[in-house]
C-alpha cells in the first residue's frame, strides 16, 4: 500500500468517529497536511505531518505506516505518532468557566430578595470579553432604526 486517502487515514487511527466527520473536517478546513490545507481524497504518505483542529486543540500526528481499515486503540501507535504539544492536550484539562444557577422546579419567580441574590452575585464576577469578541456581541447601529416599518 503506496497512498491513502487522509479522511479515511484519520478514521482509522481514531481522530475521528466516522470517515464522513474526517471528509467533513477536511471540507471546513480543519485538517492540514505538511501544512497545507487538503480535500479528502488527497492521499497521505510515511513521513507526512498531518495536523487536525478539534474544537480547541490542534492535533499533530506523523505518519509512521499506512492503514486503510480501523485498528484498535493500542495498535495505533504503530500507525502514527503523537506530536501534540503539551500546551495543546493542557487545553483538554482547563476549568469550564461556566456559572448556573439551580432553583427548585416548581419553585415560581424569584422574588425581589433571590434576584438582589443573584445580581449580587453576577456582578461580583470579572468578564474580560476580546475587543473583537465584543464587537461581535454588540449591536451596531445601522442594525436599529428608529422609525417603525
Amino acid at each position: 500500500m503506496e497512498e491513502v486517502r487522509i479522511d479515511k487515514y484519520l478514521w482509522s487511527i481514531r481522530v475521528y468517529k466516522t470517515r464522513s466527520e474526517a471528509a467533513d473536517a477536511c471540507k471546513g478546513g480543519k485538517i492540514r497536511l505538511n501544512g497545507n490545507d487538503v480535500k479528502p481524497a488527497r492521499t497521505v504518505r510515511p513521513g507526512d505531518v498531518v495536523t487536525a483542529r478539534k474544537g480547541a486543540v490542534t492535533y499533530t500526528y506523523k505518519v509512521l505506516e499506512l492503514i486503510d481499515k480501523r485498528q484498535g486503540a493500542a495498535l495505533v501507535p504503530r500507525y502514527a505518532e503523537n506530536l501534540t504539544p503539551e500546551e495543546e492536550i493542557a487545553k483538554l484539562r482547563a476549568p469550564v468557566e461556566t456559572f448556573f444557577l439551580k432553583r427548585d422546579r416548581g419553585a415560581g419567580r424569584p422574588t425581589k430578595k433571590d434576584r438582589r441574590q443573584m445580581e449580587a452575585l453576577w456582578g461580583g464576577m470579572d468578564f474580560d470579553v476580546p475587543e473583537d469578541v465584543a464587537g461581535m456581541l454588540m449591536p451596531s447601529s445601522d442594525n436599529f432604526s428608529d422609525t417603525d416599518d
